[in-house]
């Protein structure tokens, strides 16, 4: 059963900005309730006429290649997370008085009166494993959950589909949280902030803002990083429910409504009786795959997740066993010779190739890619005395060996000159050369993939493979 919002959208003249992952379910749930669609989409390129065509089937108008004009008699706009807010669209709607939703509002709008209680997970990294890890939590609790939202999940599916649930673990990106403004979980986490995205919000201070979006209305508990002090920031902004109370994690000792490490155990002084004396044991840190700072940060958040809704201790123990991590997160690939191999091709900004780099004490680092503004001063200077090596590649490389040069100069560079696909396999040759026992071969690149790879799994391929190939030879 749907909510009122349903039979709200009955005969209602919606257009759906933006076609692909999220327009093109978007407007056929659209359609299916019974509101007039039109479609637009700023591209007309064959996957966008043959999307088109899909709807065009079902009675949907759509529009390519005109996604600035609002359609005449326009009520509401659903648009994709991507579509920046400064699109004339979007000021035109504006002008109208037309409100614009994401696809997350809408299936927030669209959830039943007895919906499943949403615990939301974002932050600049890492907002993927953990919400893996708190679904393989709630999992292990014999609860009925999914890994929804940015995680490739459709949120209109988990909503409106068959299947019922009693908690969903939700990836929200600051694209999806600034398109949803009546979003209120159960209880929600940022894990980290560091500049990202800039280009689509505009300045920290509106990312910020929009990842803060999360908090709002929280009834349980609002999940900080300790360590990170803009997002216990943003937890003393939110307007909460009463009651709802701001939770830490820390890779320290936990303070009262904390959670945190002692000695190898992780432990929870949040969500247990007297905080000021007890403690709860949840689970070890080798429980935790891999056992990576970063990693056991998010482990520790997802666990907060869980304690807020409820979960017993030994579940959180449980569903960390069970977890796997995607392929390309700080994922062991061989050891070749005494040296470990390690992929982290998911490490596509600074942000996340600083957590990676702190997990290894001696690094040949290969690193480069498509920069995407970034600067590398601070990354270089926290990480230099990790570094045995580095091996640059790709387009932007010039930045990193800059960076080095000025802040690390004792640490010997190897660049190389080409952007080819086959530059990762010389990379490695590279490493293996400058690489001795008990090193780390690491591929944190600090940089996007799209100037040489398709994407960062595809990078990450290349990686492994051309380990493998190091492996074969010794064999």
């Amino acid at each position: 059963m749907t909510s009122s919002v349903s039979s709200e959208l009955k005969g209602k003249h919606v257009t759906v900005a933006g076609l692909g992952v999220s327009g093109v379910p978007a407007a056929k749930v659209l359609h299916g309730l019974g509101a007039i669609v039109t479609a637009v989409n700023d591209g007309a390129d064959e996957r966008a006429r043959a999307q088109a065509a899909e709807l065009e089937a079902l009675g949907i108008t759509v529009r390519l290649g005109d996604g600035d004009t609002l359609p005449e008699g326009t009520e509401l706009i659903v648009t994709a997370p991507g579509w920046k807010p400064d699109k004339p669209l979007f000021a035109a709607a504006e002008r109208a008085g037309v409100p614009v939703w994401g696809d997350v509002e809408l299936a927030w709008r669209l959830r039943g009166p007895d919906a499943a209680p949403w615990l939301a997970v974002t932050g600049t990294n890492g907002k993927t494993t953990t919400v893996q890890m708190l679904a393989s939590i709630l999992k292990a609790a014999g609860l009925r959950t999914a890994a929804v939202g940015n995680i490739g999940v459709s949120l209109l599916d988990a909503v409106l589909g068959e299947e019922q649930y009693d908690v969903l673990a939700v990836e929200l990106s600051s694209y999806q949280l600034h398109w949803a403004p009546s979003l209120r979980a159960h209880s929600a986490a940022v894990l980290n902030l560091a500049p990202d995205h800039l280009d689509w919000h505009g300045s920290m201070e509106a990312y910020a803002a929009d990842k803060g979006r999360i908090y709002e209305g929280n009834r349980v508990a609002c999940v900080y990083n300790a360590a990170d002090k803009a997002t216990e920031d943003l937890v003393r902004e939110a307007d909460v429910e009463e009651g709802c109370r701001a939770v830490g994690f820390t890779l320290g000792t936990p303070a009262p409504s904390q959670l945190g490490v002692v000695e190898g155990i992780l432990v929870d002084r949040a969500f247990v009786e007297n905080r000021q004396k007890n403690a709860q044991e949840l689970a070890e840190v080798a429980d935790v795959n891999p056992p990576a700072p970063h990693n056991i940060a998010n482990a520790l958040a997802a666990a907060a997740l869980a304690r807020a809704y409820g979960v017993p201790a030994k579940a959180v123990r449980d569903g960390l066993r069970a977890f796997t991590p995607d392929a390309h997160r700080i994922a062991h690939v061989a050891d070749v010779d005494g040296v470990a191999y390690v992929d982290d091709s998911k490490a596509t900004n600074t942000h996340a190739a600083e957590a990676s780099l702190a997990a290894y004490e001696s690094i040949v680092w290969i690193a480069g890619g498509l920069a995407k503004g970034a600067t590398f001063d601070e990354l270089v200077t926290k990480s230099a005395p990790r570094l045995r090596a580095a091996v640059l590649i790709g387009a932007d490389r010039a930045l990193i060996r800059e960076a080095l040069a000025r802040h690390a100069p004792e640490v010997p560079v190897v660049d190389l000159d080409r952007t080819d696909t086959g530059a990762m396999r010389a990379a490695v040759q590279e490493a293996r050369r400058l690489a001795q026992a008990g090193d780390t071969v690491l591929l944190a690149p600090a940089c996007a993939s799209m100037d040489m790879f398709a994407n960062y799994n595809k990078r990450g391929d290349a990686f492994a493979d051309a380990v493998r190939e190091l492996g074969s030879v010794d064999g």
